[in-house]
């Protein structure tokens, strides 16, 4: 696991997201799900590419089923890009990394 991902919860998400004063890229997955741990290098990478200007988090949909619930998670992984607060865009399943880079990009 990178160290620039947080792991994030229930009690952690308003706090580090939400109330985050910049714009926050969250990986929705499962430990089960193998396209999550296909896309999970990709968002370690973004993670070191965008540090400083960006804060990246996952979430375990498994251990946070509220979360999941209030986002409307229904395939994972789900990688959805939060400014102020709100969920601006999002991506569902593998994609290519310019995809993610593009996303972020339209945001920051």
């Amino acid at each position: 696991m990178n160290k620039k991902v947080n792991i994030v919860n229930e009690s952690t998400f308003e706090q580090e997201v939400l109330n985050s004063d910049k714009p926050v890229l969250v990986d929705f997955w499962a430990a089960w799900c193998g396209p999550c741990r296909m896309v999970s290098p990709i968002i370690d990478e973004l993670a070191e590419e965008y540090d400083g200007k960006l804060k990246v988090v996952k979430v375990n949909v498994d251990e946070n089923p509220k979360l999941a619930s209030e986002f409307e998670i229904m395939s994972i992984p789900s990688v959805f890009l939060f400014k102020n607060g709100k969920k601006v865009d999002g991506l569902i399943g593998v994609r290519p990394k310019q995809m993610f880079e593009s996303m972020i990009n339209n945001h920051i």
